[in-house]
């Protein structure tokens, strides 16, 4: 009977003590408000948890971050995470827009919440996703909140775009000009103007020259780079940078604004064709005449069609540059033979080279047919040399035991602690039935113990399904073979470039050459992604291994 009553007792306990997430975001622009700060929203959350008797399990915050995107905020891609993770009960912010403007976005968190059973609550609006009414109320607020961010982002475009008919600069920093600061004191709102930076302005005046003089992006970037000038934070010009300085009418005294049309998305689709341009109120770099003589090579080369160019070049990226380390793109030289017929050469060349030219780096080129013979013949052998694959094989779990130490270190730690936890429990009990502790000390106890214990068994549950893993896939010999007999099956039935580019991806991590432009090592890599891929049992993997950690071994040949 006491034993009953003790267990309900504890029961009674865990559930009447939460854990309680607090998250907390402010914005650039919101830090400097009086009642934004993390610290403030901090401070009175903690204290509302200690008025009701919950525990702050961990305070998330994203400092000085946009509430626009999830992406670009860490602290709340950790909360979401652990709240997979069932590590916390209640999820509390100062305001709903703490968490999310975009209602989807945040119907989405809250429906992440509720699949964990996490209650998710508002300080400021009191309002809670416990109840039938309090979702109802829950989804209203989302709604308005989402009304007022779209309500604010329609202002601000109308003002920008009513700035722009008036000739006045929207946009950042740019070369060839100073941001200067306008704005008269008694006016809330911060005004700038373009003023011509002399030295920049220098740059911008040779790029045209040389474009006007019948040079291609790459050469005016090699030529530029090669004497000395450099872009606005001090590095050197790549192709699409003067591709972009070309194209710009802020040079010749115009502005241009509302080229991405939807605000909403990344601004890289949804191209307006009809821009606003307007003149501005700044002094242009470049003259009208130069300008013209621009655009219209520009106009005149952008119809010329694109070589075209048959074979594929699956190494690009994956094989580095022996000189910088950048990743080696393709490069084409025709010659002319004594028939007077062309040969086209393919290389494997630096990517730093061929964008920015020689005051990078130069093209280390290596021709594209010997080096892939070279790179197939060896993973040709490692599939068939079986005294290769033994020394494979023992290199690769060698070292994967040796990678293991600390994950079973850090197991048996928290087994020792677990033991640790639920030994003082007993104890508690033990202690009470003596009648040596009241029950409202039992019960204290029990509440500590027990929270103690959750968190012990959750932080296990990733390492049990890691090492789990690890005993599921043993790297043997006959493994490996099969791993890179599939590849070569697999890249010889592949039909498309893209195709044979995600099999070389796959399993090889890089491939370094030497000073003389050699192929020095070809580095494979084992994980699961491989195993998945590459060999049967990978389509049979449990549920367990599919939740755990991701292992890779990488290893040259």
């Amino acid at each position: 009977m006491g034993t009953m009553m003790m267990q309900q007792t504890t029961n009674h306990a865990k559930v009447a003590v939460k854990r309680v997430a607090i998250y907390a975001r402010v914005s650039t622009t919101e830090q400097a408000e009086e009642g934004y700060s993390i610290d403030e929203q901090q401070r009175l959350l903690t204290e509302w948890c200690e008025k009701n008797g919950y525990i702050v399990h961990e305070v998330y915050a994203d400092r000085g971050i946009s509430g626009k995107s999830i992406k670009k905020r860490p602290a709340l891609i950790k909360l979401i995470d652990d709240a997979q993770n069932k590590r916390f009960d209640v999820v509390l912010v100062w305001k709903t827009n703490r968490l999310a403007r975009n209602i989807l976005d945040l119907l989405k968190i809250v429906e992440v919440f509720d699949q964990n059973y996490i209650s998710f609550r508002s300080y400021t609006e009191n309002h809670e996703t416990e109840t039938s009414q309090g979702k109802l109320q829950f989804h209203m607020l989302a709604a308005i909140a989402e009304f007022e961010r779209n309500t604010i982002s329609e202002n601000v475009k109308m003002g920008m775009l009513a700035r722009a008919r008036e000739g006045k600069w929207n946009g950042g920093r740019v070369l060839g000009y100073d941001l200067v600061d306008i704005s008269i004191q008694s006016d809330k709102r911060k005004h700038t103007k373009l003023v011509i930076n002399e030295k920049e302005a220098k740059t911008v005046k040779r790029i045209f020259e040389l474009y006007i003089a019948g040079n291609g992006y790459k050469a005016i970037a090699n030529r530029v780079n090669k004497e000395g000038y450099t872009g606005k934070r001090g590095k050197p010009f790549s192709i699409s940078t003067i591709k972009t300085i070309l194209e710009n009418p802020v040079y010749v005294g115009m502005v241009r604004y509302d080229v991405r049309r939807n605000w909403t998305d990344k601004r890289r689709g949804d191209i307006n064709p009809n821009p606003i341009i307007q003149k501005g109120e700044h002094e242009p770099i470049i003259s009208q005449l130069d300008w013209e003589k621009a655009q219209h090579i520009l106009k005149q080369r952008s119809c010329k069609p694109n070589r075209v160019h048959g074979g594929t070049f699956p190494f690009t990226g994956v094989m580095k540059c022996p000189q910088c380390g950048a990743g080696m793109v393709v490069m084409r030289t025709v010659n002319k033979l004594k028939d007077g017929t062309r040969k086209t050469l393919e290389y494997y060349a630096c990517g730093a080279w061929k964008n920015k030219g020689t005051s990078v780096c130069r093209s280390n080129s290596v021709r594209a047919d010997k080096a892939e013979s070279y790179i197939f013949g060896k993973l040709q052998e490692l599939a068939t040399n079986k005294h290769l694959i033994k020394e494979v094989a023992e290199r690769v779990n060698g070292k994967r035991s040796n990678n293991d130490e600390p994950l079973q270190q850090e197991h048996q730690a928290l087994l020792k602690q677990l033991e640790e936890a639920k030994r003082k429990k007993n104890k508690a009990m033990e202690l009470y039935e003596e009648d040596i502790i009241t029950k409202a000390d039992l019960q204290q106890r029990l509440v500590k113990l027990n929270v103690e214990i959750e968190q012990l068994e959750l932080r296990l549950q990733p390492i049990n399904l890691q090492l789990q893993s690890l005993k599921v896939h043993t790297i043997d010999e006959a493994m490996i073979q099969e791993i890179m007999e599939n590849f070569q099956k697999a890249f010889k039935k592949a039909i498309t470039q893209e195709q044979q580019k995600h099999l070389v991806t796959l399993i090889i991590k890089e491939i370094t050459l030497n000073d003389e432009r050699e192929v020095d090592s070809i580095q494979i890599q084992f994980n699961n992604t491989v195993l998945d891929y590459l060999t049967e049992q990978g389509a049979d993997r449990s549920l367990a291994d599919d939740l755990s950690a991701p292992f890779i071994i990488v290893f040259s040949v």
